[in-house]
């Protein structure tokens, strides 16, 4: 099932808002793959290109946090860490496993937590806090 970008998850800085729309379309890419049943090279080939995808956005985002003194720094960049833990570990499981419904499953319960809690709360507020200073 598709993770469709609205508006209302738009933090108000474009560099990241553009960064967070890119993902939902790969992590959507990556999903649709899966449901195709497609090779487990093709499939890992989405999973290379979205962990350097997504450490380079939380690069981008620490250093907006280091350049403006973000007071919750080590909260968020803790939260970074977290998760790509659970993305590794979503690699490890796709790497031995079959590109099954539970990969798919796991993928969405991933991504879906991180629209939710991370974007949608943690990333606002860093918004809020960048939005005056860029």
């Amino acid at each position: 099932m598709p993770i469709q970008w609205t508006n209302n998850l738009s933090i108000g800085i474009e560099k990241i808002d553009a960064q967070h729309k890119e993902l939902f379309n790969r992590i959507n890419n990556l999903l649709d793959a899966m449901s195709q049943g497609k090779g487990k090279e093709e499939v890992g080939k989405v999973f290379d290109f979205l962990e350097d995808y997504i450490r380079g956005l939380f690069t981008t985002e620490e250093k907006y946090m280091t350049q403006f003194n973000y007071p919750d720094y080590s909260h968020h960049v803790k939260q970074h860490i977290e998760f790509i833990k659970k993305f590794d570990d979503l690699k490890i499981i796709f790497k031995t496993a079959t590109a099954g419904i539970n990969v798919m499953i796991s993928t969405n319960s991933l991504f879906g937590d991180w629209w939710r809690n991370h974007i949608n709360k943690v990333d606002k507020d860093l918004g809020i806090f960048l939005k005056p200073k860029i």
